[in-house]
């Protein structure tokens, strides 16, 4: 899978400056609306999903590829999981340097480069991407899921441990399973207006005792809108904190770079 847009693909020997411009032309450019043509009904984590087999059974389940990342010392593995249903039809990785440090709110130019070299790998076209980063959730709303999205042209959306910046409209602690609340700009936000929803915190998982599990914050990387994103992830966490792809994902990585070490 190579890029469509090769013009989006960050580049790490790029000046602060220039990373946060192209990252205002991809924002720009992202699709944040419904724009694919599988049947949303049809995403889960299991191939028996109550959820799936609500929609028509002749529809094929879409192909939803999670990403995810493993370090060694300056290297990154990069992996790529497909999974259709509860069927993993596809595995692709790449190992590549670092070549920049982690910058707040530009990790795709230090993971984004690494992260294209294992979907070069991949021999699948996925339907749906979920990235363990953020996508509209970001300081010029070009995190990694919208950045790589875009650059790739495949409906995405970003799933995030933290939150990088906007304002959730409710107080996050020790919410019950299934709680969700927007995630709104604020003045952290370029070319937002105050207000606009552009994401979600999502309680993906609770426990009835402590410890306590906190939100996940989830965003459209491209071509999905920003409650569909929610929806679509709450789908496939299946009972776990992390989405199921993402979680396949970071299992894969761990088993590249155990035999990389």
């Amino acid at each position: 899978m190579e890029p469509v847009r090769p013009e989006f693909v960050p580049d790490p020997d790029a000046s602060r400056a220039e990373m946060e411009a192209l990252q205002r032309e991809v924002a720009a450019a992202a699709v944040w609306e419904d724009d694919f043509d599988f049947a949303a009904e049809r995403v889960s984590a299991r191939g028996d999903s109550t959820l799936a087999e609500a929609a028509d059974d002749s529809t094929e389940r879409p192909l939803v590829a999670g990403v995810d990342q493993a370090f060694l010392e300056d290297r990154a593995v990069s992996v790529v999981v497909v999974r259709r249903g509860d069927e993993v039809v596809e595995r692709a990785h790449a190992v590549t340097d670092l070549e920049i440090p982690y910058i707040p709110g530009l990790l795709s130019f230090r993971e984004g480069g690494p992260i294209l070299a294992a979907f070069a790998e991949l021999d699948a076209d996925p339907d749906l991407v979920v990235f363990d980063g953020s996508g509209r959730i970001h300081f010029r709303q070009a995190g990694l899921a919208t950045h790589l999205g875009a650059t790739l042209d495949v409906p995405s959306v970003g799933v995030a441990k933290g939150l990088l910046c906007g304002a959730p409209d409710d107080d996050l602690d020790e919410r019950p399973e299934g709680w969700r609340t927007p995630i709104r700009a604020d003045d952290s936000v370029e070319n937002a207006a105050d207000g606009t929803v552009i994401g979600h915190a999502l309680q993906s998982r609770q426990y009835d005792t402590r410890p306590v599990v906190n939100p996940i914050y989830v965003s459209p990387g491209h071509r999905v809108a920003v409650g569909t994103a929610a929806d679509l992830v709450e789908r496939l966490c299946d009972g776990y904190k992390l989405p199921e792809p993402t979680r396949l994902a970071d299992a894969y990585a761990d088993d590249v770079k155990a035999e990389y070490a």
